[in-house]
């Protein structure tokens, strides 16, 4: 269980106000998706319908859940206060005015995205030197410190990466490195600064949801040694086209993966509580799928086919690796927040509802099931090209996620 203290930890309002912008602009990307299944399902990416959706998804959603996750939790992991609350609450009106008009110009024209993109960009600036000013109180560095803040790297350079191709497409400049660059922003973004971060916090929320003690932390430098060294050379292998500075970046990155199952599965060995909760259970599988979708990505790599399933992969990797991830954990930190803001002060003094009683968990298995079932069809549908199998699973997609916003926004009502 998260400490007593968190929720007075930050003022709620602060992470509340990113989680409840992140599921609105979650809800919103996936009917762009559906609406524009016939170019999804056909492989063409690289539309405005499609940058609008995945951009919404990504940033809109995972981002500024991330974000608000991490106002709550930074001072619990690093033991610290947030530098500023209310510079947080002008980065979330800057973050979340940005990432809107971005979304909506690459829609309608990309060639203008450029002052919405820096807008969206000043936002994050703003939200890393919040980080910056927090982290730098902490008492003592440690594994943790180097996941995070390796990972707000990686944000910060996968902003400015964006930043460039949206100058490039306006102006001409840089064109023919325009592949390179727009290979990097993907993989600093997706294994860089969502993959480095969720491994960070995955460290400090897995013995707390599963109460395990006694656990070594040694296998957690090999994580950030092997993952951090495949993300520089699979880097340097797009800025140079060495095919076999690809392979072994993407070896490393497999192997870093690996290595922190394996080490999660040794923590959650080490735990009191015999039975895990569903939540949490699915922000565990969600490890596994990464794993694989890793393991499948170096295995492709050398065939001929790997070119034809890049797209697929990366959408697998950001619905059950990262969007899971972040659903499973938000249905535990979601609920604990509200109860602790809401009741805390009152036990002893009145009849209060249980922690169980904030969140529906009956609902949880079938409807984060269905999402699962429903993004495996989808990966199979642009691996084969099927219409009628992507708008089956983008229906069912789009269903799970609008039930899934509107169960954790019904906490608030409790």
């Amino acid at each position: 269980m998260l400490p007593q203290n968190l929720g007075s930890e930050t003022n709620i309002k602060l992470p509340f106000s990113f989680i409840i912008f992140s599921l609105i602009a979650l809800v919103v990307s996936q009917l762009l998706l559906l609406f524009n299944g016939q170019m999804m399902a056909g492989g063409a990416f690289r539309i405005p319908a499609i940058w609008s959706a995945a951009h919404l998804m990504v940033l809109g959603w995972a981002l500024l859940a991330a974000m608000g996750s991490m106002y709550q939790l930074v001072p619990v992991a690093f033991l610290t206060k947030i530098w500023n609350e209310k510079f947080g609450f002008l980065q979330f009106f800057v973050t979340a005015i940005g990432i809107s008009s971005f979304a909506a110009t690459l829609y309608l024209s990309p060639k203008n995205a450029l002052i919405p993109g820096i807008l969206t960009l000043l936002g994050i600036l703003m939200f890393l030197f919040q980080m910056m000013m927090t982290l730098k109180t902490q008492a003592k560095p440690n594994i943790l410190t180097a996941f995070v803040g390796t990972a707000l790297v990686c944000l910060f350079l996968t902003i400015t990466l964006g930043i460039t191709l949206i100058c490039s497409l306006k102006t001409g400049a840089g064109a023919g490195h325009y592949q390179a660059i727009f290979q990097s922003h993907l993989l600093l973004g997706l294994t860089g600064w969502f993959t480095l971060l969720i491994f960070g916090f995955s460290y400090k929320m897995v013995p707390m949801f599963s109460l395990s003690h006694g656990f070594p932390m040694i296998q957690a430098k090999f994580v950030y040694g092997f993952y951090v060294s495949g993300l520089i050379l699979t880097l340097i292998s797009f800025l140079t086209g060495q095919n076999i500075l690809l392979k072994l970046g993407f070896f490393l990155l497999l192997a870093g993966f690996s290595i922190f199952s394996w080490h999660i599965s040794i923590i959650i060995r080490k735990r009191l509580k015999k039975k895990l909760d569903k939540p949490f259970t699915f922000a565990i599988s969600a490890i596994g799928f990464g794993n694989l979708i890793h393991l499948a990505a170096f295995i492709l790599l050398w065939t001929p086919s790997f070119k034809d399933l890049v797209g697929p992969l990366v959408y697998a990797y950001i619905l059950l690796w990262i969007i899971l991830s972040i659903t499973g954990y938000l249905y535990k930190i979601v609920p604990f927040l509200w109860w602790t803001y809401k009741y805390s002060k009152e036990i002893g003094k009145t009849k209060v509802p249980s922690l169980k009683d904030m969140m529906n968990d009956k609902l949880i298995v079938p409807v984060l099931s269905s999402f699962i079932a429903a993004v495996l069809i989808i990966f199979c549908s642009m691996a084969i090209k099927s219409l009628i199998l992507f708008n089956i699973g983008q229906i069912v997609v789009s269903i799970t996620f609008l039930i899934i916003a509107l169960s954790i926004i019904s906490v608030l009502k409790k």
